[in-house]
């Protein structure tokens, strides 16, 4: 005989929470609506729709867009999220340098600014400082008021504990159990706080915005120094049970093979991500080191030299075959209609190599699975990770139907 779990009791204030993320949510990815189109979409009565959609009138969350020709009627009113309503900060802290990006609510850009960081290996307390100054700088040069502000993402480098009190975990940069809204909070940042990796927020920005949009099942993978991936299954990211799903870097792709910065050996990160593919190339040119100052003028330097140089065609062709192999396992364990491919190394490799990538991972997929799979490169640049980490507090403004300034959100929130 099974265990009988109890049954969740709804509540009034559940079914108003529920309503309002829905016609929010619906508004925000497919609008301008109107509200007769809002109850075809969702399910919803003529007269929820018309009581939700007044009260986040009242509270300006969604403004008028517009009239509509109706069948016979009177014209119908477009309604739309109000891009006034309030702004978000995106961060990206990667392994050279931190960005911060200013969005008003609908992901119109406002500002960007970015601090390099001297060490591949960065302190957290300077990058910590550099994301602090970051914030004050974007809201300084829009010209906004930190009032109007949501909140701030941010993507990190590594795996987020998310507990009762959030830990940043790093091992390719040196980073273990990183109190990271801690340090910002010291640094004065008083902001709403959501700090997930990466990969994962740039997945979300694909899939908002870019070439994941209109796939429920996808990966998302990001290739820069490191390498990661966002899982995306049935339109949710898979998290795993402390959510560090999506190591993707950090498979085994070589057997025993060159050591990893995590420690372990044969990583795919070792063979694909930029600080290893760079690595082999110096030691294929006897130690001489490529020219430029950072690891993205190097990889641009290498790509440059593929028609020229035996040595630097040789390692792109391995680089690639490495990437089409370990995207062939992604398309065998997840069955995904869609990998996009993404991060600045990735989309500089992508852009020369994406054919012979595509032919590698047909070579290691299962036939019939691959036939499924589209392989495209992201669409939102090199800065998916600040513009995904950005919608971090949308989400829990949809999600919530209500301000995260003002409700709790439960992924990476600071109170």
């Amino acid at each position: 005989m099974g265990i009988r779990m109890p049954a969740k009791r709804t509540t009034v204030r559940d079914l108003r929470r529920h309503n309002r993320s829905l016609l929010l949510s619906k508004l925000y990815f497919d609008g301008p609506l109107s509200r007769h189109e809002l109850s075809g979409l969702t399910g919803l009565s003529a007269a929820t729709v018309s009581n939700v959609t007044a009260e986040l009138g009242e509270e300006r969350l969604i403004t008028e867009a517009g009239l509509v020709e109706s069948d016979g009627g009177r014209p119908r009113v477009l309604l739309r999220v109000d891009p006034a309503y309030g702004h978000v900060a995106g961060v990206d802290i990667g392994e050279t340098g931190v960005k911060v990006e200013l969005f008003d609510l609908t992901m119109n850009r406002l500002a960007t600014v970015e601090h390099p960081l001297a060490s591949p290996r960065p302190d957290a307390a300077a990058a910590v400082t550099q994301v602090a100054s970051g914030i004050r700088e974007v809201i300084a040069e829009s010209g906004i008021d930190e009032a109007t502000v949501l909140g701030v993402g941010v993507g990190v480098p590594g795996t987020v504990e998310q507990g009762a009190a959030l830990r940043v975990h790093a091992p390719t940069i040196g980073w273990k159990e990183v109190p990271l809204t801690d340090l910002l909070r010291a640094e004065g940042v008083e902001l709403p706080l959501f700090v997930d990796n990466g990969a994962k927020t740039q997945g979300q920005g694909e899939m908002w915005f870019g070439a994941g949009r209109g796939a429920r099942h996808a990966v998302i993978v990001l290739i820069g120094s490191g390498v990661g991936a966002a899982v995306v299954t049935d339109g949710t990211t898979y998290r795993g049970s402390t959510s560090s799903a999506g190591e993707w870097g950090h498979t085994t792709i070589v057997y025993g093979g060159q050591e990893c910065r995590c420690g372990s050996r044969g990583c795919l990160e070792s063979y694909v991500g930029a600080e290893g593919v760079l690595s082999r190339y110096r030691k294929a040119r006897g130690g001489k080191s490529t020219t430029g100052e950072d690891e993205q003028t190097q990889f641009a330097a290498l790509l440059a030299s593929a028609g020229k140089s035996k040595a630097a065609a040789k390692v792109l062709e391995e680089t690639a075959g490495y990437l089409g192999a370990g995207i062939g396992n992604l398309i065998n364990l997840f069955n995904p209609e869609r990998i996009v491919l993404g991060g600045w190394a990735g989309l500089a490799l992508g852009e020369e190599y994406l054919p012979e990538i595509r032919r590698v991972a047909g070579a290691h997929a299962l036939a019939h699975v691959f036939d499924q799979t589209e392989i495209e490169l992201g669409q939102l640049g090199p800065d998916a990770v600040a513009i995904g980490a950005a919608t971090l507090p949308v989400a829990a403004l949809l999600d919530q139907g209500a301000d995260p300034r003002t409700a709790g959100s439960k992924r990476g929130t600071a109170a």
